[in-house]
């Protein structure tokens, strides 16, 4: 047994020095946070005045939006999928009826692009609420212009006398109303 307690005895001590393990690991953490600082805020250096649309859209969704944006806008301004629920974007791109003129509906696969990107960007519609058609009936629209006084009655042609950009799309941009 004293061999056992002598052999322990010869072995060279390690000390423990647990403030520096802590200044390491913070230390690490810092230069990570940092790093990871600078790569995210390259990814997003484009200035929000310059994107236009509500949402940035990631590089899968730009042909639907684009398409979007090229049926709809050549015959009047697009709105952002978010003022309306998906409900009405589904009924919209499936209805040859659109709001009392007969159009040609989009084929696929043009019209599933434009519906991943509609879909992804407008927002879900409760249980028990009546899919709204118009713009005005919309909650989303609603919720989106506190106390703002609208014209009456709302129309898609009156959106640029708040937003002067509306026709290319940019609905950041208001006027000094």
């Amino acid at each position: 047994m004293s061999n056992l307690v002598k052999r322990k005895s010869r072995q060279p001590k390690l000390k423990r020095r647990p403030l520096g393990l802590i200044l390491t690991i913070l230390l690490w953490s810092l230069v990570m946070g940092w790093l990871l600082a600078i790569a995210t805020s390259a990814q997003s250096a484009t200035p929000a005045s310059d994107i236009g649309t509500v949402d940035v859209v990631p590089a899968r969704y730009q042909l639907g939006q684009e398409l979007y944006l090229e049926n709809c806008s050549s015959c009047h301004i697009a709105l952002p999928p978010a003022v309306l629920p998906t409900q009405t974007w589904k009924n919209l791109l499936e209805d040859s009826q659109h709001y009392g003129v007969n159009i040609q509906p989009l084929l696929d696969p043009n019209r599933n692009l434009v519906w991943r990107y509609l879909s992804t960007f407008s927002r879900s519609q409760l249980k028990d609420e009546a899919t709204p058609y118009r713009v005005n009936n919309s909650r989303y629209f609603k919720a989106l212009h506190p106390q703002v006084e609208l014209p009456k009655p709302v129309q898609i042609s009156s959106c640029v006398s708040c937003h002067p950009s509306a026709k290319e799309y940019n609905f950041r941009r208001l006027s000094s109303e």
